[in-house]
């Protein structure tokens, strides 16, 4: 076989690689996420819970979970800042791209160390306390591989990036056109095939973790208690009238009596 059937037949099957990952993946993976949510909420209403442990070790938790739950808030703002922002737009008001880059990096750095140290501190208690263990079932021991896989790569790829072990480099010229390119349905795969093989690395963990979001506790992200800000006041009645004793009740503290 020649050469240069080789080399077609090596360009027919990267292509359709980067087709598979950049274009075809994304867009599955939107469909597992959103149905998933769905499904889960029609069906599983009272799954739909963090199964929270708190209950059973609370030493380690105080410190692990503000560490992980806003390192986390952190680098999701991060994200949102750095991919649907185009560059174009800071340079218009003024912020290049080094400027960009210097005030950003250790904000991003900072918010992934964070959660990656909350991450181990709540495993290790996980691991350590066997209340803990005992209550820790499969699915979280996968989602705890997802979400890990996730992290650590994102962190990996903003030391990439940051320049500090090695030239650096600008995802917003690859990475972030690309990402733009799937929310406006107009894919461009070129962009994140040319892009470092560590971010590539880091995209496909993510979009991985997001197909099993909807089945494992992480959906919990998605659940706010907004009700108690509309919800009426509990108020609590005594059950004879004569169980506050002799005393007479304060103002404002008297008992609710019944028409």
């Amino acid at each position: 076989m020649s050469t240069l059937v080789m080399a077609v037949i090596d360009e027919a099957a990267t292509s359709s690689a980067n087709l598979l990952l950049w274009v075809v993946l994304p867009y599955v993976t939107a469909a597992t996420l959103v149905v998933g949510l769905v499904w889960r909420y029609r069906y599983d209403k009272f799954g739909w819970t963090t199964r929270s442990s708190q209950l059973y070790e609370t030493r380690i938790m105080r410190i692990a979970s503000p560490l992980f739950h806003f390192g986390a808030l952190a680098v999701i703002g991060g994200h949102f800042l750095g991919l649907l922002i185009p560059q174009s737009w800071t340079d218009a008001w003024g912020v290049e791209e080094h400027l960009y880059h210097s005030l950003t990096m250790p904000l991003s750095l900072a918010a992934g160390t964070a959660t990656i140290v909350g991450m181990a501190l709540l495993i290790y208690r996980r691991r350590s306390n066997a209340r803990v263990f005992q209550r820790t079932t499969a699915n979280d021991k996968v989602m705890y591989v997802f979400l890990a896989s996730a992290v650590v790569l994102g962190v990996s790829a903003s030391w990439f990036a940051s320049g500090l072990f090695g030239e650096g480099h600008n995802y917003r010229e690859d990475v972030s056109v690309w990402a733009r390119s799937i929310l406006m349905f107009q894919p461009q795969p070129e962009h994140m095939a040319a892009a470092p093989l560590i971010f590539q690395l880091h995209v496909v963990a993510g979009l991985l973790l997001f197909s099993v979001w909807p089945f494992t506790r992480l959906v919990h992200v998605l659940s706010a208690p907004l009700q108690y800000v509309v919800r009426p006041y509990v108020v609590y009645r005594t059950k004879t009238p004569h169980s506050t004793g002799s005393r007479a009740a304060r103002r404002g503290w008297e008992p609710s009596r019944r028409d």
